[in-house]
Order: C-alpha cells, then structure tokens, then sequence
C-alpha cells in the first residue's frame, strides 16, 4: 500500500463528522484522541480520516496549521499498519488534545498507540 494521503481518503462530509460525533467511539492516547465510526463508503478506500486542532489552546492559526500538518503526516507515515489488520471501512477524525506544540516525533507514537487500541476494541 502507498504512504499518500489523497484527496477520497479525506473525510469532508458535514452528515458523517455530525454522525461520527454522535454516534463514534473514542479512544485516547495522548495528546491525540480518536473518534472512530465503523461505516461504507462508494469509493474503494479503507478509511477516511480528518484532524482537528481547537482554536482554545492554540489562537494562531500558523501554530493550528503547523500541528494539523504533522497530524496528517503521522497518520499518513502509519496507516499500513492498521491497514493491513483491518477489513471494514471507518471514519476518522484526529483531535489534538494537548496544550503545547508536539514533534513529530511525538505525533507518530501517538499515532501507532491509538491503532494499537483500535485494534483491541
């Protein structure tokens, strides 16, 4: 599977994040947290995903940016590996809970933490 992160694989639909939100479960490792909803999709994509850095914590929107891009990247740089243990199609959404700015570094062990509690629900 490629490590990209392409644009059907980009959660954009204003019904399923109200869905996922009322409906989903989360799992949290931190500073992200997961909100996950089991669901279908016409294209052929295992999952989508979106992230979410609240305006609260962080009032510039270059420091909401900078964490949201290295969100994308630790899920892109990751995803095979829950990929392959999975056979269904979920929704995503990636909430960074924390207060201070992450590494990537960070954001990637975070990452492989909440697949691996993913996995075990």
């Amino acid at each position: 599977m490629k490590n990209s992160f392409k644009n059907t694989e980009k959660l954009k639909s204003n019904k399923l994040i109200d869905q996922l939100f009322s409906e989903g479960q989360s799992v949290s490792a931190y500073p992200l947290r997961l909100v996950f909803l089991e669901t279908t999709f016409d294209d052929a994509v295992n999952a989508k995903a979106s992230v979410s850095v609240s305006k609260r914590n962080f009032k510039n929107a270059v420091d909401r940016n900078r964490i949201k891009r290295l969100m994308r990247e630790a899920y892109r740089l990751n995803k095979t590996s829950l990929f392959n243990n999975i056979s269904t199609q979920y929704a995503f959404m990636f909430l960074y809970i924390g207060k201070d700015k992450p590494s990537l570094s960070q954001l990637e062990v975070s990452v492989n933490k909440l697949f691996k509690k993913l996995l075990e629900k």
